[in-house]
């Protein structure tokens, strides 16, 4: 095959350009690139190796000569189109929750479970964005010594409630530099019955609450890491805040192993896993920022150090460009890891 004929789904969306950028950085083997939004966004254009690309409003027809699709247009989306991808015989990488949680189909971060690519999945789930950033720092600390317990704390950009959450943080900074109200009408959630500014603010809640006072972002986070960990049940304990950043996620993270692990041997671990890369030198105040994060490919882990409590436990500070690594470009990985048994080539 002389290259794959790939469709992008919600192709306008941040994460969807985000692709459009990544397949041209790797130089993915694209034979023809289709691009699929909603009805309001076909005859737009977009660009990919120089070329102004018309988007093209999704049908389930659009699928038709596809070998490689992209999802990222919501749960909803991919439930009801993923199908006809499918019967169209296309392979499909999905961005959103619909299947995530299908125990048929696999949940995916390449460096950490990228062997249940090996027998060439038709269907793919990508996790959620803080679940991937989790699990990248997570998982060579539990193949050396095992895992026993994890606390997070996330700090999430912005972004990763969509493009008017970004221009309503930017809007409240307008105002609060002239003096006028800040205004609010998206987060914590779209559709909420309350509204609050965060702009100068932080707000714990990422989507609903349900009965137990966790939000479905927490769960996500508690569900999909073990699932991707093979550890169903690893306890987990997650707490997600939005914070006043436009781009990069940022995480605390509290884990006891089985045995003992020194700082230093964290650091080497971690220093040697593909895809993460230690800032981590307290001395010269060395640790990873979303500022400085963000476009970046790695995820980033800092403030590693022991809790002076219990001599199996770790702390750390880890830092991803949610859009990349933990959406776009872990999708782009999955394509590329199913190219040969696909046969896939430039």
């Amino acid at each position: 095959m002389a290259g794959v004929r790939v469709a992008i789904v919600g192709a306008t969306g941040a994460v969807g350009q985000e692709l459009i950028r990544i397949l041209e950085e790797r130089s993915f083997p694209v034979a023809s690139l289709k691009l699929l939004a909603s009805p309001r966004s076909a005859g737009s254009t977009l660009t990919f190796q120089g070329e102004a690309l018309p988007v093209e409003a999704l049908t389930a027809q659009a699928f038709q000569g596809t070998d490689l699709v992209f999802f990222s247009a919501g749960a909803s989306v991919s439930q009801e189109y993923a199908p006809a991808a499918l019967a169209a015989g296309a392979t499909v990488i999905d961005n959103s929750s619909a299947f995530r949680m299908d125990e048929e189909v696999p949940l995916v971060v390449p460096e950490v479970n990228g062997h249940l690519l090996d027998e060439g999945p038709q269907l793919v789930a990508n996790p959620n964005c803080s679940t991937t950033i989790l699990v990248m720092a997570l998982a060579p600390l539990r193949r050396a010594a095992g895992l026993r317990r994890v606390i997070v704390s996330t700090y999430q950009a912005v972004s990763g409630a969509g493009a008017r959450a970004v221009e309503e943080l930017k809007a409240q900074v307008r105002a609060w530099l002239e003096g006028r109200p800040l205004e609010a009408s998206i987060l914590p959630y779209r559709d909420g019955k309350r509204h609050r500014p965060i702009a100068f603010n932080l707000l714990p809640q990422c989507d609903r609450f349900d009965e137990l006072g966790y939000t479905k972002e927490e769960w996500k986070l508690v569900h999909e890491t073990r699932k991707i960990l093979g550890d169903p049940d690893l306890p987990v304990t997650a707490t997600t805040v939005r914070v006043p950043v436009l781009r990069s996620h940022s995480e605390s993270v509290y884990l006891e192993t089985e045995r003992p692990l020194a700082v230093e041997e964290a650091r080497r671990l971690l220093g040697e896993t593909p895809g993460v890369q230690v800032l981590d030198d307290p001395e010269e105040q060395l640790y990873p920022t979303p500022l400085e994060t963000s476009g970046q490919d790695p995820v980033f882990v800092g403030r590693i150090r022991k809790d002076p409590f219990e001599e199996r436990a770790l702390t750390l500070w880890v830092v991803g460009d949610q859009i990349r690594k933990g959406a776009a470009l872990n999708a782009v990985q999955i394509a590329e890891r199913l190219a040969a048994p696909r046969g896939w080539r430039g």
